[in-house]
């Protein structure tokens, strides 16, 4: 049986796809992670998730100097934040609190203003691992004015079966959230 034209096309679609897919999955850290490395900013933008390796990450660079304030961005766990970042040593008046978005997005949405409020030019975006390209890029695509860094967090089960824990299911989801901020705000992932 002789394949047509487009029936060729679908089928090596497909494996590329699959090929793509096999890809993403056994190497997520290197297309999800984005780490500036070593810099200085104007502030620090811990986002939201109820992930508590993401204050311990601010409050390390805080504490180190490299950035003056905090901004702790999320409806549901940014007063929550405040107090662990102040439990680690974080003095409260470093600390704005954005306790109203529910979403990426609506992180940086919420965020910049307060940023551009304090005359941030370089800021560094906190948050898991996996989370830091879509972050990154997000309040990149809103504030193309300002200089954003990442410097991700990382939890106990980031490095090594991190397929067998919870944090497999949020690198399959991420995948899909990039595709779907790319659709549908043009925020390009890479």
């Amino acid at each position: 049986m002789k394949l047509k034209r487009w029936q060729k096309c679908a089928l090596v679609s497909g494996a590329l796809l699959v090929i793509l897919a096999l890809i993403a999955l056994s190497a997520p850290e290197a297309l999800l992670c984005v780490d500036s490395g070593d810099v200085r900013a104007d502030a620090l933008v811990v986002l939201g998730g109820r992930a508590p390796e993401r204050c311990a990450q601010a409050a390390e660079l805080f504490l180190a100097g490299v950035a003056p304030k905090i901004i702790v961005s999320g409806a549901e766990d940014a007063l929550d934040n405040k107090r662990v970042l102040v439990n680690k040593g974080v003095p409260a008046a470093a600390i704005e609190v954005e306790p109203n978005s529910k979403t990426t997005r609506q992180n940086a949405r919420f965020s910049i203003p307060l940023l551009r409020a304090i005359g941030a030019r370089r800021v560094i975006i906190v948050t898991s691992w996996y989370h830091s390209r879509r972050g990154l890029h997000c309040f990149q695509h809103y504030a193309p004015d300002i200089q954003f860094f990442s410097r991700p967090a990382y939890s106990d089960d980031s490095r090594s079966g991190w397929s067998l824990r919870p944090t497999g299911r949020y690198v399959r989801l991420e995948y899909l959230k990039l595709a779907g901020y790319w659709a549908c705000y043009g925020v390009w992932p890479f």
